[in-house]
């Protein structure tokens, strides 16, 4: 009688405790996370990457004042605070607009400066170097994933794509279009989020050739970001476009989810605004897309006709979860959201830009988790 007694009080305490750790789960939020106190006036991030709960990156400019291009810029998380990065060497102005990262000693980060010249800067696991970039390209973005590490840029004006093939880059051809983003999951498992002359489009490549299929024919519609589940689970989000209409009436967002079979557009908690990334949770599934610009239709007759639509939405399988970022004291709203994962946990950092006082900008730095 004595060991049921005791297995009952047990079931009991697991059941409060499982219980109590949904409903903080559910309750947690969106915090604002400082940037560090000597960042100058106009600085701005315009990525993250994620490695640990001790061990993010996050890249950007910090700029000297209103007319100036700035300084690249790179913070790193220690698991207590946001510290400055110091670049030995780089001495050029402009600004750091991509991070990825492969491990700990293989950190890259790509940049432009005031020139338009391309930057290629590496972290080996002790000190931020300048790379040689690949010739004559202009760089946009850098993606790791499955061991692979990409560039996305331009050559002459035309697209172009490159991958890390032992100390050097390798030219791939580019699907038809733009390609804004890409998800890695092998060296012949690669979807690309774009556009073309048709509309938005996702391109799967299989180490041979690029599949590209249009998601979204609306003008001017585009998608930026991709993220695949599985062969029968694909998210791209973005903008569906416009033709005609207000002037300075805003652009719906663009979220379509491949099932196997076909493109469906999915319905998202808000009418107007971007959507910036898709990001993964621990085991890979969809966890969180960023709305930037979110608003929605205010009531019939309302003036202005919009009311603020949600900054993060929290996929939990089926439905979306909707968060606002919280309010910052001295400063607006962000400008813009980019997403960052924690592997292995639910934490997520948003780095961006906001507005600050008298029409600047400053950091803004976000974690849920």
């Amino acid at each position: 009688m004595a060991r049921r007694l005791l297995v009952a009080a047990l079931a009991v305490v697991m059941t409060l405790m499982t219980v109590m750790s949904s409903a903080a789960a559910d309750t947690l939020s969106w915090n604002h996370v400082p940037v560090p106190a000597q960042l100058r006036p106009q600085a701005g991030l315009n990525e993250a990457v994620a490695l640990g709960p001790d061990r993010a990156w996050a890249v950007g400019a910090d700029a000297v004042g209103r007319e100036a291009p700035g300084f690249p810029l790179v913070l790193r998380w220690d698991g207590t605070a946001w510290q400055r990065q110091s670049l030995p060497g780089v001495d050029w102005q402009g600004e750091l607009l991509s991070i990825a990262a492969t491990s700990p000693t293989a950190v890259w980060a790509v940049g432009r400066d005031s020139a338009g010249g391309a930057h290629l800067l590496r972290f080996d696991g002790k000190a931020w170097r300048e790379s040689r970039p690949p010739s004559g390209v202009v760089l946009t973005k850098v993606v790791a994933g499955g061991g692979e590490t990409w560039l996305i840029g331009s050559r002459d004006g035309a697209q172009v794509l490159l991958r890390r093939v032992g100390g050097g880059w390798q030219d791939l051809p580019a699907p038809p279009g733009a390609v804004y983003g890409l998800h890695i999951k092998a060296a012949d498992d690669v979807w690309a989020a774009g556009e073309s002359v048709s509309g938005a489009t996702v391109s799967h490549w299989d180490g041979q050739a690029w599949q590209q299929t249009l998601v979204n024919g609306f003008p001017r519609s585009a998608v930026g970001s991709v993220l695949a589940v599985s062969p029968t689970e694909v998210w791209a989000g973005g903008t569906s476009g416009f033709v005609g209409g207000p002037v300075g009436r805003p652009i719906p967002p663009l979220l379509v989810r491949w099932d196997g079979q076909a493109w469906n557009r999915v319905t998202v908690p808000a009418d107007f605004g971007g959507i910036t990334s898709l990001v993964p949770g621990p085991s890979g599934e969809l966890a969180w897309v960023s709305v930037a610009n979110s608003q929605k239709w205010g009531p019939p007759g309302s003036s202005p006709p919009f009311v603020p639509g949600p900054d993060f939405l929290s996929w939990n399988g089926q439905s979306f979860i909707e968060y606002s970022e919280p309010a910052v004291a001295g400063e607006g709203d962000s400008r813009t959201f980019r997403l960052a994962p924690v592997p292995g946990t639910r934490t997520v950092w948003s780095v961006g830009r906001a507005t600050g006082p008298e029409n600047t900008f400053a950091p803004r730095i976000l974690r849920f988790g």
